[in-house]
């Protein structure tokens, strides 16, 4: 290549005197570039050479150290064949021992089953028969005291309402006789005593002969003597009478029933305004004669005998107003004395019922006396359960803890010897007796 540019060296200074200065400066630079190139070129020729060397070496190396890693993979597959060897051994052995201590861990496990269950039937069927027992005590022992006391009280209340009852049967059949008692004294005669005979009737139909008084003085230091009082119970001191006057105004009331039938509307207003100024009469002489609180009520009774005139009274407009605001009587017939009679016979039922309450209140006190001793009994019985109770939890939660103690320190043997070494050992043997 130096040789070339040499040659055209020599060529150009041949030529240089038929040449201009420009034209020898590009063909100086023309040069100047092919021998930069003819340069690189060798250049590069070399690099390759000495890469191609590198390579070789390379390669050498690259091939001993296959084979040295060939020749440990055989190694390490000698020692990987003898190590499975050793793995399927060992493994023959772990599983021989671990059968063994299953068939031990079974045996046990049964025998622990069967010991807890005949020990629990056996606690069960004690608990069931004592509670049983007991309670049948219990049972006896209450329902006898409260069915005595009770039997008693309810005999008592029992034959006082037959009294009432027996009352009742009375008072129904008074009332069939009344409408014959009106047809018997229908004359003018016996008109009279009409009133008084049949007050007497139905007191003495009802009422008991100690329950009422007859012709009796109600007003301290008066002469004046009511046809009946009745005894009305008080809590304490002397009962309160009831007075009770029967009034007849037999003309008045025939002079109204003529009224009637004549029709003349006068003639009626008359008898009726004359008829409401005899029961104000009769009430005011009833007032004044005959109630006398606290010995006698705050009010007095006027009975008429007849229903007709017991609804031609209450018919007067704001007669019974008058009567029970300014006199403090109160009017009655034949169906409401009787109905009034009553029920004061069964405010004597009551008033008895309640003198009676003090002998229940002492039986359902001994009933109260007798509970607490029922409830420590009770007591006593649900403590001796929950003692039963805690044994049991007690036998089940601690005795599991130490079998899955035992159960987790039972670890797979590491060498031959290891292994031989808990073939040979038993997990349960130190806690056989405990079991």
């Amino acid at each position: 290549m130096f040789d070339t540019l040499r040659a055209c060296s020599c060529s150009v200074r041949g030529a240089g005197s038929a040449m201009s200065v420009g034209e020898i400066c590009a063909i100086a630079v023309a040069v100047g570039a092919a021998a930069i190139a003819l340069w690189s070129l060798a250049k590069l020729r070399q690099d390759t050479q000495s890469q191609q060397n590198a390579d070789t070496g390379v390669q050498t190396r690259l091939l001993d150290q296959q084979s040295q890693v060939l020749g440990r993979l055989d190694g390490l597959a000698q020692t990987s064949a003898a190590m499975a060897g050793r793995v399927d051994e060992l493994r023959r052995d772990v599983t021989a021992q671990l059968g063994t201590d299953r068939d031990r861990t079974d045996a046990r496990l049964a025998h622990m089953d069967q010991t807890l269950a005949g020990a629990l039937t056996q606690l069960r069927q004690d608990n069931t028969h004592q509670l049983d027992e007991l309670r049948q005590t219990v049972d006896q022992k209450l329902t006898a005291a409260i069915n005595e006391q009770l039997s008693v009280s309810f005999a008592q209340i029992s034959r006082q309402l037959e009294a009432v009852y027996r009352g009742l049967g009375d008072m129904q059949n008074l009332a069939g006789s009344v409408g014959d008692l009106k047809r018997v004294l229908s004359g003018v005669k016996t008109r009279g005593i009409l009133g008084e005979v049949q007050l007497g009737a139905i007191l003495e139909d009802i009422l008991a002969p100690s329950q009422y008084l007859e012709n009796a003085a109600t007003k301290p230091g008066s002469r004046d003597r009511v046809e009946y009082a009745v005894k009305l119970p008080v809590a304490q001191g002397d009962p309160v009478l009831l007075p009770i006057d029967a009034k007849f105004p037999g003309d008045t009331y025939v002079a109204l029933l003529d009224a009637y039938d004549t029709g003349d509307k006068a003639q009626i207003a008359a008898a009726k305004k004359h008829l409401q100024d005899r029961i104000l009469s009769e009430a005011s002489d009833i007032a004044s004669k005959y109630v006398a609180p606290p010995h006698t009520t705050a009010f007095g009774v006027l009975f008429v005998p007849f229903e007709g005139l017991y609804a031609e009274v209450v018919s007067l407009p704001g007669l019974l107003e008058t009567l029970q605001r300014t006199y403090n009587v109160v009017v009655t017939g034949p169906s409401t004395m009787a109905a009034l009679i009553n029920s004061l016979a069964l405010s004597y039922q009551t008033f008895e019922l309640q003198q009676r309450t003090d002998e229940v209140l002492r039986i359902l006190q001994a009933v109260k006396a007798e509970l607490p001793r029922y409830q420590e009994a009770l007591i006593k019985a649900k403590r001796q359960i929950d003692t039963a109770s805690n044994t049991v939890e007690s036998i089940i939660t601690t005795r599991t803890n130490v079998m899955e103690r035992k159960l987790r320190s039972i670890a797979l043997p590491t060498q031959e010897g290891g292994a031989g070494s808990t073939a040979g050992s038993d997990p349960f043997e130190l806690e056989g007796e405990e079991l």
